[in-house]
């Protein structure tokens, strides 16, 4: 059966109305195989960085197909990787295109992107999942590697980035990213999942004090510093907003996450409100498509399907005082232009 998941690192399905994810007894488990082939400038793996080539499958829903809206924003690479956009629900089968018209992806003409998955691998065993890059050219997805991808945008891409791209992933920064980052997916990217879809208490129990360890940690590390490496706007800053901005909203009730509210934590809470009135972050985010993906498909949890009316939202637009700890959200760069109409948040 195909399993297909929002999270991009997978889980087997045992139920069509719990697509890619399930509780079973002990700790929440992930498979972590993807499609590991690069879209590079030399091509080496026979997909070489080309305008117009590619096409970038994400749903807004999706807090690691977020990374992949985010990065290519801040980057400029919208006129030459091109986006379909999945809605935010679906069943075992596959994410599908039901916001565009006819539910058809008006550049690869399929309805389930499965079927790009198939086209490279007709026999693929594992989650249909976003993100992904699809060859337009073929039809074929090329990767669903949502760590490398983003790595990749910032410097395999660098010949279209737009004038004032700034630097994601800086060399004399890479390490520390790096060491941040890991620690970020383990404890809080995929921590919140481990409180969710545990499977009993003592797992539940365990995977909890993990998750509020590393962000007390994070909750000091960012009350001396406006961003987690560096005075700018890093990867590493990517990667943790796209958990920070579904928690109240989701994770906290949903997946029992509920020590604190995100605007309970004092540091936090300013950080994510700093980062989301940033351009190419806020701008990105759809809270009704995010609430109804969880709480719509993770039946396991929710049986009802209910989505619940809030939490009330309007705080992310309120003044966060960052400011004062320095920094420069671009560095040498400047903020991306606004979203092209095609791709403004609630368009479609």
């Amino acid at each position: 059966m195909y399993s297909t998941v929002c999270e991009t690192d997978r889980v087997t399905t045992n139920s069509p109305a719990t697509p890619g994810s399930y509780v079973e007894p002990g700790e929440f488990k992930r498979d972590t195989n993807y499609i590991t082939t690069r879209i590079t400038a030399d091509g080496r793996d026979g997909f070489p960085v080309e305008r117009g080539s590619y096409r970038l499958i994400a749903a807004r829903a999706c807090p690691w197909a977020n990374r992949t809206l985010i990065v290519r924003r801040l980057l400029g690479l919208e006129p030459v990787l091109s986006l379909g956009l999945c809605g935010p629900t679906h069943d075992a089968r596959s994410w599908t295109f039901d916001l565009d018209p006819g539910e058809v992806d008006p550049v690869l003409g399929i309805h389930f992107l499965r079927d790009a998955y198939l086209r490279r691998f007709p026999d693929y065993p594992r989650g249909i999942t976003v993100p992904a890059i699809v060859d337009v050219n073929t039809g074929a997805v090329a990767t669903n590697d949502f760590a490398q991808m983003t790595l990749d945008f910032s410097t395999e891409w660098t010949e279209f980035h737009r004038p004032g791209a700034p630097q994601l992933y800086p060399p004399e920064l890479r390490s520390e990213i790096d060491t941040v980052a890991k620690r970020i997916y383990t404890e809080v990217n995929n921590g919140v999942y481990r409180c969710g879809f545990a499977g009993d208490q003592q797992a539940y129990d365990a995977a909890y004090d993990r998750l509020f360890t590393a962000l007390d940690w994070l909750e000091d590390r960012l009350s001396r510093q406006r961003y987690l490496v560096g005075d700018t706007i890093t990867e590493a800053d990517v990667r943790l907003f796209t958990t920070l901005v579904r928690f109240d909203p989701v994770y906290h009730g949903h997946f029992k996450c509920n020590r604190n509210k995100l605007d309970e934590m004092p540091a936090l809470w300013g950080y994510a409100r700093d980062l989301f009135q940033t351009p190419g972050f806020g701008d990105t985010v759809d809270f009704d498509q995010i609430k109804a993906h969880y709480y719509i498909v993770h039946t396991d949890i929710n049986p009802t399907r209910i989505v619940p009316k809030g939490p009330d939202l309007s705080g992310w637009l309120t003044p966060h005082g960052r400011e004062k700890l320095g920094g420069r959200p671009f560095g040498d760069g400047t903020p991306p232009p606004p979203p092209v109409p095609a791709e403004v948040v609630g368009r479609k």
